[in-house]
């Protein structure tokens, strides 16, 4: 069994090795081992411990993707062959509709939909699409984020290529440590169902709302193309790397950063803020009350 100093190194070794934030990773280093040597995860299992040492990390370094992870199912040690990962994740994409819950058509000829994961575009291309053609002839959208807590940047790239007019809209950069580079993210000059131009969209928000379900409310919301309701979302915007550290712990790694190019920033750790905040439960309502005025 691997003890819970063995699964510190093992975490710490891939923080300092991959984190986005090098300058930071000293002070997160220091930390664990001055928590270690007090005691602090004596007498934990590791459920437990996966729980005080993510406090422990986000208090040295308020990034919310920064985590140890426990999972009930053990997990190879050795490093997953890629097409066996992109196998096993092209299956689980498939399986949940690639983030697509409802497509729907509501009162008013207002369209609705909800979505639960940002799948990347070449697994989830076809339905993204097909949702689009079933939303097309409404006058307004509602875009549900509020249980979306995943997603890949090249699927947000997608969704917000459909509402806007061309390949000329700016969406987002994100700078990788390990290569030190950035890429840019653009809208997209060929889609495979009409563009949502000229008409109204809300996006609907919770304190559940994370990583890429945050990027795309995010990008609408400052690129002015969408009006937020709901709650501030969880404030993760780090692409992040899970790696096992122990059959049952996992560390997940921010190993790059987004940068928007309208604020030169993103919403780590504060959040995408609602244009119009209110309780989750009454976000729908209010959403389709802002859009029937804006309809007229």
């Amino acid at each position: 069994m691997t003890t819970h100093h063995e699964i510190l190194e093992a975490a710490l070794t891939r923080i300092t090795a991959g984190y986005v934030f090098p300058e930071q990773t000293a002070a997160v280093d220091a930390a664990l081992r001055r928590r270690l040597a007090e005691g602090a995860y004596q007498d934990l299992d590791e459920r437990e411990l996966c729980e005080r040492v993510t406090d422990d990390l986000q208090n040295a370094c308020p990034d919310k993707h920064l985590r140890l992870l426990w999972t009930e199912e053990p997990q190879p040690m050795d490093e997953e062959p890629e097409d066996v990962a992109r196998a096993r994740f092209a299956r689980y994409a498939r399986e949940n509709n690639y983030g697509i819950r409802r497509v729907e058509q509501l009162d008013y000829n207002i369209g609705y939909l909800d979505l639960r994961m940002i799948a990347p575009a070449e697994l989830g291309g076809p339905a993204i699409a097909a949702a689009m053609q079933l939303l097309a002839p409404t006058e307004a959208l509602v875009i549900d984020l509020r249980e979306c807590q995943d997603g890949s940047p090249e699927g947000v790239q997608l969704w917000c290529s459909y509402l806007f007019a061309d390949d000329e809209v700016h969406l987002n950069d994100i700078y990788e440590r390990a290569t030190d580079s950035t890429r840019q993210y653009w809208t997209l000059g060929h889609l495979a169902a009409p563009r949502y131009l000229d008409r109204p969209v809300t996006v609907l928000t919770s304190d559940l709302t994370f990583s890429g379900g945050e990027e795309l409310a995010y990008n609408l919301k400052v690129l002015g193309r969408a009006t937020v309701v709901g709650q501030t979302t969880r404030g993760g915007a780090h692409p992040t790397a899970r790696i096992p550290v122990a059959p049952h712990v996992t560390v997940t790694v921010p190993t790059a950063r987004s940068i928007n190019p309208v604020t030169g920033t993103n919403w780590e750790g504060v959040g995408v803020e609602p244009d119009l905040a209110v309780a989750v439960g009454d976000a729908l309502e209010t959403a389709l009350r802002h859009l029937r005025t804006r309809l007229g």
